[in-house]
């Protein structure tokens, strides 16, 4: 019997839940226990491996997502924020490490997962990746150098099936930002400018949303000023860096207290 934490993956049909199945098998450090796709998935009851297009590896996908996340140590979850709530309340029943790459969600949909925190390791960030969180590092310490001469603007660009914008990495930019000049993001945000709007406020943090294609992901942080430019960029090129991040994150919750924890925790970098 195998003594690697058991993971469950929940939306395994979607891109990223395929992706982190691959990483988990491809994994020394961890075994798939679990995958859970939505009541009437043409997935549903067909062995993971096999609706993947592989060979079958005994791990069958189920809707009953109570029951398979309490059979796991992690439950790694990147579907939509409603889901994500209430995969929070199970995960923290079954006393299971929480991994939330969900994007999308509203402040008040974050708060509900709160009490769940008591019971349970949560770890939640709007990117997993290793450079984006480097980069927020950055932007945070830049935008504290800086006085409000220079204008800052977050541009993101995703995929075409993306649905939610600015993406959650540009919100985890733009907080960082915000931080650094010691306010709320709330007051300083500005986004989806359309018609006659004005000149730029100064002090505001705009946003600015692509979609195209099948970019993976792009996120640029812009610091201008008269006469000058700062370009802080990040670009992923292949969906396995948010799935290997995620598969860290998960093998650290297992060795935490009951909490709400990010990346920056996950990579030492917090302050």
């Amino acid at each position: 019997m195998t003594t690697l934490p058991g993971i469950v993956v929940t939306g395994a049909s979607g891109r990223m839940g395929q992706m982190l199945i691959k990483v988990i098998n491809d994994s020394d450090r961890a075994t798939l226990v679990g995958a859970i796709e939505r009541s009437g998935h043409d997935w549903v009851g067909r062995d993971v491996g096999e609706a993947m297009g592989g060979s079958e590896q005994g791990v069958v996908v189920t809707d009953d997502a109570q029951v398979a996340i309490s059979t796991a140590q992690v439950v790694i979850d990147f579907t939509a924020p409603s889901a994500t709530v209430a995969f929070a309340e199970m995960a923290a029943n079954a006393g299971v490490v929480h991994v939330i790459g969900t994007t999308g969600m509203t402040e008040d949909e974050i708060a509900l997962l709160a009490p769940f925190a008591d019971r349970a390791v949560i770890v939640r960030a709007g990117n997993m990746s290793l450079g984006v969180n480097l980069l927020t590092q950055l932007t945070k310490k830049v935008a504290a150098a800086l006085d409000e001469d220079f204008d800052i603007e977050v541009i993101e660009a995703h995929h075409h099936h993306k649905v939610d914008a600015p993406s959650g990495t540009a919100l985890m930019l733009g907080e960082a930002a915000a931080e650094g000049r010691g306010k709320a993001l709330t007051d300083a945000m500005d986004s989806g400018r359309h018609g006659i709007t004005g000149a730029r406020k100064r002090g505001d943090i705009g946003f600015s949303a692509i979609r195209g294609g099948d970019i993976v992901g792009e996120h640029e942080v812009m610091f201008v000023a008269a006469g000058e430019r700062i370009v802080l960029r990040h670009m992923a090129t292949d969906r396995a860096v948010f799935a290997r991040g995620a598969l860290t994150a998960a093998l650290w919750g297992v060795q935490q207290t009951p909490g709400e924890y990010d990346m920056l925790d996950v990579l030492g970098l917090s302050d």
